[in-house]
């Protein structure tokens, strides 16, 4: 692994340096650069997803992010967790889709108990078009509490259109679940975006809870963006109680 990493960053550095003689960007490889260079990429839900790995901090909030804390099992769950690792160190998961979704509806089946996650876990299932955009383009489902045992635990928030002057706009309630399987979904348009969710792994209206829409006259993002799944420390703070965390996927779904 640690030869694969070499080869991929030497790799891009000297591509990088090529550039340089053809145009005016610059020759340094920035944190979201590297950890590209050394990911992998698995099978889940009929699509491929990238595998982050970064041995160095880097975003969300300068955290480690290490590929063995992703997995398929054999039933095609896919499984993402928080571990410590040996040397005391905390490393997290995320994937991101190597195809882009436009409009249409996103749907995720969730197994485990997101609502009773650490104060300092953050489980993200959104669309998000590249960390050059940040601020911009962003659809986002989060379960956390961002530090804070006080705040409500379930947030949806959508970043405006790139570029645009608008701030982004939120909903945040406290989530209470019945049992561990639910399901989340938002729907896409170029005029809205409409949250809701779902106990058990179904889409029944009579299961929804947190049905939400963002306001009227608001720059929804226009264009395809990778989807992303993550398991990650806010601040880079280890979990409060100390608990190493795992969290199941059954699936992913788009329909255009």
């Amino acid at each position: 692994m640690k030869k694969t990493v070499l080869l991929s960053f030497f790799w891009l550095l000297f591509l990088s340096c090529n550039k340089q003689d053809v145009s005016d960007e610059p020759d340094a490889l920035s944190s979201e650069e590297l950890y590209m260079a050394v990911q992998n990429t698995i099978q889940f839900s009929g699509y491929y997803w990238n595998v982050k790995h970064a041995e160095q901090p880097t975003g969300p909030m300068n955290n480690y992010w290490d590929s063995d804390n992703v997995w398929v099992d054999e039933e095609g769950k896919l499984h993402l967790k928080i571990r410590r690792g040996t040397d005391g160190r905390w490393t997290c998961a995320e994937v991101s889709s190597v195809s882009s979704f436009g409009y249409g509806t996103y749907v995720w089946q969730v197994e485990g108990r997101v609502d009773q996650l650490d104060k300092n876990i953050v489980f993200g299932l959104f669309d998000y078009r590249d960390w050059q955009y940040d601020g911009y383009d962003e659809v986002d489902i989060e379960f956390a509490r961002w530090g804070n045992d006080q705040w409500h635990n379930f947030n949806y928030t959508v970043y405006p259109e790139y570029p645009s002057g608008q701030s982004r706009v939120s909903y945040t309630n406290e989530l209470s679940l019945n049992g561990s399987y639910t399901t989340y979904r938002f729907t896409r348009s170029n005029q809205y975006v409409a949250f809701s969710g779902f106990h058990g792994h179904t889409e029944a209206s009579r299961n929804a809870f947190f049905q939400w829409q963002t306001p009227s006259g608001f720059d929804v993002p226009q264009v395809a963006m990778p989807v992303h799944m993550n398991l990650w420390l806010f601040d880079a703070l280890a979990p409060s109680d100390t608990a190493e965390v795992e969290l199941v996927i059954k699936s992913f779904e788009f329909r255009p």
